[in-house]
């Protein structure tokens, strides 16, 4: 096969760090080509220089499609040439309907006035190109991600795509949604379309991959082939960090208490705008220096149950109790968890986790402010040390404290989001999706993070979609199903095919 792309040379640098050096990259006719790496190693800049994000005069090097050096100076050029790219925060609009966003910028004309009917005809004709059994006349925002997903995938069919660009296209998709973007991609390629994917689920990769590409620091490490047998998990993740890990979870010497610290019981929650229970009779406890698992399908209650359990942020009806050290306690708002050493850690850090135009600094003290006031006023000083110690403990990779959240890479952005709810000296810390979009070498840094924290006596309620992180890292697991607890294993008898069957039952 012909190469369709080639990317040469291609050097790109921000102010005090070169984001790409000299990376070369070249994808053939009709492949799945794969790109890797870790958080920071440049895959996502690689695509916006090739995508045209990036003009030509802000790199250097050269983009040859179809064996032409080609000049992208807006994202509107790139897509003349057949060149899409379908980024992890979706680019539709909620309120307009399937039609409206698959078409919008190159909508259907009948003389000087858009002609909606025909528009509505081919809009069907690409939604079934995806397998999205929905009606064109649907508003996006009344439509799951997954299928959110596959009308980008249409819209860029529309647009007669020839090499299409998917940034971590399964993250926020749950198995069966993951299961058939995959099998669209296979599917799309037996109709000439090539892929680049960008992903850190390295079974999807070697599931699909013709061909992966590694990156790291910037730079091109290797290129391996399905056709020679290269694609499997040891040498992605050797290449990727540029080191074995053996031990995917670190193994840690526990020192579990024998005293119950934290309890909830009979926990109720109603979603008054779903108009339905979303957590329904549960209950569940853990002990001082012990990492429960909440263990569950999409949808069966884990962040709505931790969201009620920390103060009820989304204002359901909520009735249960809640014991710390077997003491009653009464919580009402997210002020009061804090305030009885209840800390969590959002799955959503970009939108509800982190202020991304702050820097670390101010997003690591934003939680407890108070205990840097000194005679009613902000202690500058103390809050750079304070800064600086978390950014030394848990090794958060940045210049400077100054360093702006939205410059991080996913890995960084998650340490200070779990720095800054450490800084409220919590008890319990809940983790809801803790390694959701980070790469195996940051996941490996957190999950010696969780095992410190453990070891000096927190207690960890741990929520994941990926049940390998379930069972590596905790000490006990619950099932949620439907809303409720479906089962309690401890780690010794625990299984995939466990877990599964009481979430699926």
């Amino acid at each position: 096969m012909n190469n369709t792309l080639e990317m040469v040379n291609i050097t790109k640098d921000f102010p005090g760090v070169r984001a790409l050096d000299s990376v070369n990259f070249q994808v053939k006719q009709g492949e799945i080509h794969c790109l890797v790496g870790e958080n920071g190693a440049g895959k996502s800049t690689l695509m916006k220089v090739l995508s045209g994000v990036y003009k030509t005069k802000e790199y250097e090097g050269n983009i040859i499609f179809n064996g032409e050096i080609q000049n992208f100076n807006s994202i509107r050029d790139s897509e003349s040439k057949g060149i899409a790219i379908i980024h992890q925060e979706l680019a539709l609009i909620p309120e307009l309907t399937v039609y409206e966003n698959v078409f919008l910028g190159h909508e259907i004309k009948k003389g000087a006035f858009i002609d909606w009917n025909e528009t509505i005809t081919q809009c069907k004709h690409y939604l079934d190109l995806v397998n999205l059994m929905v009606a064109p006349e649907q508003k996006i925002i009344n439509l799951g991600v997954g299928k959110q997903q596959l009308v980008e995938i249409a819209k860029a069919l529309s647009k007669d795509v020839k090499l299409l660009i998917l940034d971590e296209p399964t993250a926020a998709l749950n198995e069966e949604e993951s299961k058939n973007l995959l099998n669209l991609l296979v599917d799309l390629k037996k109709h000439g379309v090539t892929s680049i994917m960008i992903s850190h689920k390295l079974k999807e990769v070697i599931a699909i991959a013709d061909t992966v590409t590694v990156l790291r620091d910037g730079k091109t490490i290797c290129s391996l082939s399905k056709e020679k047998n290269e694609i499997n998990t040891p040498i992605i993740i050797k290449s990727m960090v540029g080191r074995e890990i053996n031990d995917v979870f670190p193994k840690r010497i526990k020192h579990i208490g024998k005293e119950i610290q934290f309890e909830v019981k009979n926990f109720n929650a109603f979603n008054k705008e779903l108009n339905r229970w979303v957590v329904k009779e549960s209950s569940f406890n853990v002990k001082k220096g012990e990492v429960i698992g909440l263990a569950g399908l999409m949808g069966a209650g884990r962040t709505e149950f931790a969201l009620s359990i920390f103060g009820n942020s989304l204002n359901y009806d909520v009735t249960g109790e809640t014991y710390i050290n077997g003491e009653l306690v009464k919580i009402s708002n997210p002020r009061d968890a804090i305030n009885h050493g209840i800390a969590y850690v959002t799955e959503d850090r970009k939108g509800n986790g982190l202020i991304l135009i702050q820097d670390i600094k101010q997003n690591i003290t934003l939680p407890n402010l108070k205990d840097l006031l000194k005679n009613f006023l902000l202690d500058s000083n103390k809050e750079i040390m304070v800064a600086n110690e978390y950014k030394e403990s848990i090794n958060i990779k940045a210049p400077s404290i100054e360093q702006k959240i939205q410059n991080l890479s996913g890995g960084n952005q998650q340490k200070v989001s779990i720095s800054k709810w450490l800084y409220t000296n919590p008890k319990i810390l809940i983790m809801d999706e803790p390694t959701r979009g980070i790469d195996v070498g940051a996941k490996f840094e957190i999950y010696n993070v969780i095992n410190d924290l453990v070891n000096k006596g927190l207690s960890i309620i741990l929520i994941s979609s990926e049940l390998p992180e379930i069972l590596g890292m905790c000490d006990r697991i619950y099932v949620m199903n439907s809303g409720k607890i479906a089962g309690e294993l401890s780690i010794d008898e625990s299984t995939q095919e466990k877990v599964m069957e009481l979430a699926t039952n």
